[in-house]
């Protein structure tokens, strides 16, 4: 079957190579960059513009074949088993206009390329703290970084899009085009269609004053303690996260925190450096002299250097929920699970508030609530997945009485999940556009929203 479907493919004019089992490239291009998945599809297609991602989307449907979309591979969630994987990394045009302030990409960007292009220009995109995760996939889920605070999610800041949909037409997306599409896409994830170009919104940003800070772990309950208080109080201008985390013990990590259990801030804001230590200064207060780090004055583009070079792919578990408030037996579980001898690698605690909780009418869910906590195991260094999945199973249990019961699109892995990043009317309103231009649920390899029925 695999040599049917190329042949189909090529046949009808797919420019961009195809690959098939036990081809050269086969494996590096069907692997994602989460590795939790093994994907087997009978040929994977590369595409090169828009007219090969029509080709592709219509004989997959012609030959009944599952069909999947993929670029940098950070959100993959289910393979395209037996079918026909597309990937559309090669679609990475990026084109800035000045004057209007929007960059125009194609789907196989990733936001560095973005930043590059635009961070001369004093304007800066709503990119997430990992500056090489796809443009496209992350802000279809939705999109929270560094500036969200300040001017909302990335999926509030999508002005247009070109879409194929499942009949394998090419549409424009935007308020005045199929505007139903266009809401869907502002946080409904690939569930409508192939994105094949996205036009989105700059701001005016020349420069931030943002850095990290490494207080012992033992310092961690005194900071979430004063930091959800602090937090309520916090400017839009102002965008800061706390992560708790064994620093590897590498000669590469400096000897201050080598091989540590750290409680990290992240900040960065958008004004005066004296007005930043200034709000930052309970935080300090509250985590005492800092084994390292500091802020400094940079450029927007500047931020990327804090999150260190890029991770290799790897394998992991997950756990998210989202909190009104974090209660004291909240932060006695999370700085229990992270601080003592568990197998936990990440505990990230997020205040969103500011533009996120205002609504714009997207579908991107759960706007009004303030905190996030993200719970990782990375399975790469040999944590067994049972292990990790019962250790983080057990972790929920505890946290869910004080939880929302809600989560965010972009965060979580498992799509048995979907329906719990949106509000019970998105989430109808969702299957009702995906039943207009997705009837028989042919894009289904993803955070699926299945049609209404």
């Amino acid at each position: 079957m695999s040599q049917e479907t190329a042949a189909a493919l090529q046949t009808a004019g797919f420019a961009g190579p195809v690959y098939l089992p036990g081809q050269e490239g086969y494996d590096a291009a069907r692997l994602p960059w989460r590795r939790n998945l093994d994907p087997k599809p009978l040929v994977v297609a590369e595409a090169t513009n828009a007219h090969d991602v029509q080709i592709a989307v219509r004989v997959a449907r012609e030959l009944g074949l599952p069909f999947g979309v993929q670029s940098t591979g950070h959100g993959a969630v289910v393979p395209a088993d037996d079918g026909v994987l597309l990937k559309t990394s090669r679609m990475a045009d990026v084109r800035v206009d000045q004057e209007q302030r929007t960059v125009t990409a194609g789907p196989g960007v990733i936001w560095n390329s973005v930043i590059e292009a635009v961070d001369p220009l004093g304007l800066a995109p709503l990119s997430g703290a990992m500056p090489w995760v796809g443009l496209a996939g992350y802000t279809l889920g939705g999109g929270t970084g560094w500036l969200s605070r300040k001017f909302g999610f990335a999926a509030d800041s999508l002005l247009r899009a070109t879409v194929v949909t499942a009949d394998g037409e090419l549409r424009t997306a935007s308020e005045n085009e199929n505007p139903d599409l266009f809401w869907a896409l502002r946080g409904g994830s690939g569930n409508f269609g192939v994105v094949t170009e996205l036009e989105l919104r700059l701001f005016p940003v020349e420069q931030v004053y943002a850095g990290l800070l490494y207080f012992p772990i033992a310092k961690a309950t005194d900071v979430l303690t004063r930091y959800r208080e602090w937090a309520l109080e916090e400017p839009d201008e102002l965008n800061t996260g706390l992560v708790m985390l064994k620093m590897p013990d590498i000669d590469q990590i400096p000897p201050p925190v080598r091989g540590k259990k750290v409680i990290s801030l992240r900040a960065c804001y958008i004004g005066d450096p004296d007005d930043g230590d200034k709000l930052l200064a309970p935080l300090r207060e509250a985590g005492g002299e800092p084994l390292m780090g500091g802020l400094q004055t940079m450029t927007y583009g500047g931020v990327r250097r804090l999150t260190g070079p890029q991770p290799m792919p790897r394998a992991s578990l997950e756990h998210v929920d989202l909190f009104r408030a974090l209660d004291d037996e909240v932060i006695e579980t999370i700085v229990g699970a992270a601080s003592g001898d568990t197998p936990l690698s990440v505990a990230e605690i997020r205040h969103w508030g500011g533009a996120m909780a205002r609504d714009t009418g997207t579908p991107v869910g759960h706007r009004d609530v303030p905190f996030s906590i993200v719970a990782e195991i990375d399975l790469s260094d040999g944590t067994p997945p049972d292990e990790a999945k019962s250790f983080l199973d057990g972790l929920g249990n505890s946290l869910r009485p004080h939880a929302t019961g809600g989560t965010f699109l972009n965060f979580i892995n498992d799509p048995a999940l979907t329906e719990t990043a949106f509000s019970p009317a998105n989430w109808q309103r969702l299957r009702e556009v995906k039943k207009t231009y997705d009837p028989s649920n042919f894009f289904h390899c993803n955070h699926n929203i299945p049609p209404a029925s």
